[in-house]
């Protein structure tokens, strides 16, 4: 799978509703109840990062939820892309970009968004065949203003900001002709997880899966 085709499919995945919930799972129990809301919620596209003992084993059990289009975050190595696959994910994302790292998601056939923070990176990424990139850390790096500077000299790339964005500034972000969609932890915290309070996150996808203006 080369890096174009990668992106043309992450492009359709992230078409596919404005937030994806970037989830760090603690408990691999809640991995079904939660894809289960934010899926009826209207977002079907999930992003479980691998910063967890249990991100692996919830990545399967979200795989099985029906509708639900699973991937991986904070994918860094090709071991990484190999055990991300392996668990059911159907694309990985990934704070920048590696040789070692496109080549193992073209090995895997594993769709990569891979992240950029600077022009040069961004630049990098095109270079290498990835016209769909990650922005983080979105607040950071510049947020909104940022972005909207890059469209004028980049206005091939099309972007996936994450990294302080939340229910409050996604708007602005989802305005830029250049943002797909954006990557947010609010609508899956931790504390509700615990709760198993699932009615309560499925209202907070509706209203992200609301947010595109």
């Amino acid at each position: 799978m080369t890096p174009q085709s990668q992106s043309a499919r992450i492009r359709e995945i992230c078409a596919m509703a404005p937030v994806i919930p970037v989830i760090v799972i603690k408990d691999a129990a809640w991995a079904e109840p939660l894809a289960r809301s934010l899926v009826a919620g209207g977002l079907a596209v999930l992003e479980v990062t691998l910063r967890t003992p249990a991100a692996l084993e919830a990545i399967t059990a979200m795989a099985r939820v029906e509708g639900a289009i699973v991937g991986a975050g904070t994918v860094i190595t090709s071991q990484d892309v190999h055990r991300a696959q392996a668990a059911g994910a159907r694309f990985a994302v990934s704070p920048g970009l590696t040789d070692t790292l496109a080549d193992a998601c073209e090995d895997c056939a594993l769709p990569l968004l891979p992240g950029a923070a600077t022009a040069s990176e961004a630049m990098q990424a095109v270079e290498a065949g990835f016209d769909t990139l990650k922005f983080f850390p979105a607040g950071p790096a510049g947020g909104p203003a940022y972005l909207k500077a890059l469209a004028g000299p980049l206005p091939g790339i099309r972007f996936c900001p994450t990294g302080g964005v939340s229910a409050a500034n996604a708007p602005e972000y989802l305005a830029l002709p250049n943002v797909l969609c954006v990557g947010g932890s609010w609508i899956a915290p931790e504390e509700m997880m615990r709760q198993g309070d699932w009615s309560g996150i499925e209202a907070l996808a509706r209203q992200a899966a609301g947010l595109r203006p």
